[in-house]
């Protein structure tokens, strides 16, 4: 009789029968009694309260019912932990029983019982089993190894466990070496950090011994160990390849795919003159074709995974288009799978081959399966030039079977082949015209109106064609009204006199009548670009289109070269890094192919740009948004850090108003100290240079003092005692004008107060959508100014809003010379785009509040420094006396060391500092050159004699106003 009676019984009392035949001194009946129990405790019952008495029947000779028993303790441990410690003493006793398998059987199950306290007691009995005599004991204990490092990793340290499971990597025994290689790789995904799996060529050569001889399954851990492993050098990859290579004949499909995925990495590091190149390649092709003879879910999972493959080395099965010919019996999944395949591989040798089938498969019953065929047949003829003709052809045929979804798909895919190859196939125009009414999918209506509009001056009755659409314009799709706005502004451009009516009743639509906020804005923009200026307008809508790519849906080389390190595996399945979909950072390291230069392999964390790569000499180039400014787009997510800049990767630069250096590493610092936005209206520049104090300027949140109100107190001209000096703050200038930044000006002027320096912005948004995201970074520059905190805008700028903004900045930025000296280079990004611009800092908001120099080192220093260094000015027409000057310029950090007179000259001996440590010492003359007027000869000192340019003008510019 089977063991399907232990589940019929739902007797009441049950438990106290149960526990008086567990309690019997009949060894069959114990059996049939732990048998009952397990039965209970499989189909949910709560059989816990039996635990002591399942327990009292470990100590037994019987294999069969300490397996059950302790089946038992594995699920119920967990909820009676102190129980579970009875059990404890047993277990120590079976890892010393002679029977190998009770020995396996008792490690096995102290692994499983996830309980702090019985952990304590695993250690002495699993030391003893990672060195026991029999192999199968050893196997089981490596695995138990990693379940304890699960539990308790510390713990496992301590007791030296992982030393003796890198020792068991050179067992006599393959199995235990297949399970301490599986052990380590465990341990080492939760901890990627840690360096476990410490791979040599010995190491290796012990490994691809052990290959041969342990299970399918340990060879899947021995052959995806071997993938993390970097060889040293192109005989050695080749050496590795070559003992791998039979594993491709292996019946187990997740052997052969393990081992593709070695030998697709260490062919990274294989010259492709090599002959033995050629012979790898050949015998990649027969173990990929035999995997699409299995069951369909098989040849899903191996198609996935060959969809990889073609894309990084099409060579390998350019001779094997058959075999992904469709069957009719194949499901639609593997179906679909085959025919990206095809196309991937379709070249000009077997494009007739491949033009023949698509076109059987156009007429099959499966709607989905049919589209994609047609949609299949365009991509052909947009990759492979000499077979467009075919496929247009092709293409009309299936349009003439008049089935609906056939001639959408096929409108939609011409479109393509137009832009592809333009003023080629335009003749087909009329026939597609034919079939304007049977259209009810927006995205062939699109693709037709976009046709239409586009080649508007071949087809004399476009006009109708395109009204005939606008009639039920609300009803369309927001795919489609947008495409028809734009052909009705196309056909308008073309034809000017006829279209007027048409043009406008569109425009209106689109603006007055829509609540579409991306149909709106394209219709204001048509319709000003229109009333504006209509050459412009023309040079716009009708310019000349890029021709698209062949491959549009090729998976990125990045993305391509770490899912290859993931063939066999989900992430090969979903064509995506298992970043994207696993949860927590176990097993997610960042793997990329091998460098064939021999650098070390690169495991990149996902928010780390990689340094390097192609310097920022190329003026054409128009960034990306994807690598533009590295960390730049995260700016605002978290709260600030203090530390050091971060560099991000070099960036290749095209904007025109950059002055000098290009834009080729852009810092960020986010240091501590963040700096709220100053309250109130800040100082607003008036025009003729004159200057509106700030009615109450709150103080920033990093300023221990109040800022006091007016002039007076700004300047401090009186150097009265109680108010707080500032230096000079010229009027705000736009930096960036909106035509040039998509709607965003950006105004601003730098100030410095109570040692802490400004970037004080004006945003102005003058564009019809809202902006928000911001965020700002600089350029490497002459003094290291950098943003001593995010740029904060607290609210979204809505159109024609401005904001005020004060942005603190340091000077710990990386330093670069630049020409001017003064020159900022600075990237601003906003949810729009990334915009550039530069401006000219002026230099005293770098003077430093202990910038006087003792009169005795003054006369040094002077002294010291070569005459050679020496450089001389002159400031015209300056309307203060001595003691004005005197007193103005210490409101700008410049200090007043002695004062003489000498012949009726007032002689002011000064000294300043800047932030990156540069003395300055300056001797001003003052002649009176008329009753209100006096000249100024400035002679400047100093060991950097470059800045003395740019301190002349922080001079004449804090006198002067």
């Amino acid at each position: 009789m089977t063991d399907s009676k232990y589940f019929t019984t739902t007797k009441k009392g049950e438990i106290f029968e149960l526990k008086a035949e567990l309690n019997s001194d009949k060894k069959e009946k114990k059996k049939e009694a732990v048998k009952k129990v397990i039965a209970s405790m499989t189909v949910g019952k709560d059989v816990s309260a039996l635990f002591p008495d399942v327990v009292n029947c470990m100590q037994t000779d019987n294999l069969e019912l300490k397996k059950l028993v302790y089946l038992y303790l594995m699920n119920y441990a967990k909820s009676q932990p102190d129980m579970a410690i009875m059990a404890v003493n047993t277990f120590v006793k079976d890892c010393e029983d002679p029977n190998p398998l009770i020995r396996a059987l008792a490690v096995r199950t102290m692994g499983c019982i996830r309980v702090d306290k019985i952990t304590e007691y695993l250690c002495e009995p699993l030391r003893k089993c990672l060195k026991d005599e029999d192999p199968y004991v050893r196997k089981t204990a490596a695995v138990c190894v990693a379940k304890l490092h699960d539990i308790n990793a510390q713990l496992v340290e301590d007791q030296g466990f992982l030393d003796t499971l890198k020792d068991l990597i050179s067992d006599s025994n393959p199995m235990v070496v297949a399970n301490a290689v599986a052990a380590l790789s465990e341990i080492a995904e939760s901890h990627p950090s840690s360096n476990l799996l410490d791979l040599n060529p010995q190491s290796i050569n012990k490994l691809l011994t052990a290959l041969n001889e342990c299970t399918e399954w340990g060879q899947i851990f021995i052959l995806d160990c071997l993938a993390n492993y970097m060889p040293k050098d192109d005989r050695e990859a080749q050496s590795i390849c070559e003992r791998v290579t039979p594993r491709l004949s292996h019946a187990n499909s997740a052997v052969v795919l393990s081992a593709v995925k070695v030998l697709m990495k260490f062919m990274e590091m294989l010259s492709k003159d090599l002959d033995y190149y050629g012979t790898l390649l050949k015998k990649l092709a027969p173990p990929l074709v035999t995997l699409l003879s299995a069951e369909p879910e098989l040849q899903y999972v191996a198609l996935r995974n060959i969809n990889l493959i073609v894309q990084k080395r099409p060579e390998i099965l350019k001779h094997e288009m058959k075999v992904f010919f469709v069957k009719y019996n194949d499901p639609i999944y593997v179906k679909l799978e085959k025919l990206d395949i095809m196309i991937r591989l379709a070249s000009q040798a077997n494009i007739a081959q491949v033009l023949a089938e698509l076109k059987e498969y156009a007429t099959e019953v499966d709607v989905d399966f049919v589209r994609k065929a047609v949609r299949a047949i365009g991509r052909c003829a947009i990759k492979v030039e000499q077979s467009a003709e075919r496929c247009v052809s092709t293409l009309l045929d299936l349009i003439q079977t008049k089935v609906n979804y056939v001639v959408q798909e096929a409108i939609v895919v011409i479109k393509d082949i137009f832009r592809k190859y333009p003023n080629k196939y335009e003749s087909v125009i009329a026939t597609l015209c034919e079939n304007l009414d049977s259209l009810d999918e927006p995205e062939a209506r699109a693709a037709m109106i976009w046709i239409v509009g586009e080649y508007a001056e071949r087809i004399d009755n476009a006009d109708e064609l395109l009204e005939s659409f606008l009639e039920g314009f609300h009803d369309e799709s927001t795919q489609v009204q947008l495409q028809l706005l734009t052909a009705i502004v196309k056909l308008f451009l073309k034809k000017p006199t006829e279209t007027q009516e048409l043009v406008q009743q569109v425009l209106s639509l689109a603006t007055q009548d829509s609540d579409n906020p991306d149909l709106r804005d394209r219709g204001y923009i048509y319709w000003r670009l229109l009333s504006t200026d209509p050459v412009a307008a023309k040079e716009v809508v009708l310019a000349e289109k890029p021709l698209i790519s062949e491959e549009t849906d090729l998976i990125e080389p990045t993305l391509l070269d770490e899912l290859i390190c993931y063939i066999g595996t989900l992430a090969s399945v979903y064509h995506k890094p298992p970043s994207a979909f696993v949860e927590g950072s176990r097993g997610v390291t960042h793997k990329s192919l091998l460098p064939r230069t021999g650098s070390n392999e690169s495991v990149e964390s996902p928010d780390t740009a990689p340094s390097g790569g192609p310097a920022a000499d190329q003026p054409s180039v128009i960034p990306t948004q994807g690598d533009l400014l590295g960390d730049l787009l995260n700016l605002d997510l978290g709260p600030p850090v203090s530390g050091p800049p971060m560099a991000t990767a070099p960036v290749q630069m095209g904007a025109v108003d950059l002055l000098g250096g290009g834009l080729d590493i852009l810092m960020g610092d986010e240091s501590e100290g963040l700096r709220s936005d100053v309250g109130g209206s800040p100082a607003m520049g008036g025009t003729g240079g004159s200057f509106t104090p700030a009615p109450n300027t709150a103080a920033p949140t990093n300023v221990g003092a109040p800022l006091g109100t007016g002039l007076g107190d700004l300047f401090d001209l009186t150097g009265g005692v109680g108010t707080l000096s500032g230096s000079y703050v010229a009027p705000k200038t736009v930096w960036l004008p909106a035509m040039k930044a998509k709607g965003l000006e950006i105004s601003g002027t730098f100030s410095r107060q109570v040692g802490s320096i400004s970037m004080d912005l004006v945003l102005t948004n003058k564009a019809l959508q809202v902006m928000s995201d911001f965020a700002i970074q600089f350029n490497r520059n002459s003094f290291g100014l950098a943003p001593a905190a995010p740029l904060q805008v607290h609210a979204p700028l809505a159109p024609n809003q401005s904001v005020e903004i004060s942005l603190p900045l340091n000077t710990v930025g990386s330093v670069m010379k630049m020409d001017p000296l003064n020159n900022l280079q600075v990237a601003v990004k906003n949810n729009i785009d990334v915009f550039y611009f530069s401006t000219l800092y002026p230099l005293h908001i770098l003077f430093v509040e202990d910038g006087k120099m003792e009169r005795q080192m003054f006369l040094a220093t002077w002294k010291d420094i070569p005459n050679e260094n020496e450089t001389q000015f002159q400031i015209k027409d300056c309307s203060l006396n001595a003691d004005a000057v005197s007193s103005k310029l210490q409101g700008s950090n410049i200090f007043t060391v002695a004062k003489r007179n000498v012949e009726g000259q007032d002689m002011l001996y000064q000294s300043l500092k800047l932030t990156n440590g540069i003395w300055v010492l300056a001797e001003l003359r003052i002649q009176p050159s008329n009753p209100n007027l006096t000249d100024l000869e400035l002679s400047l000192k100093c060991r950097a004699p470059e800045v003395s340019q740019y301190i002349y003008q922080a001079y004449e510019t804090i006198l002067k106003n």
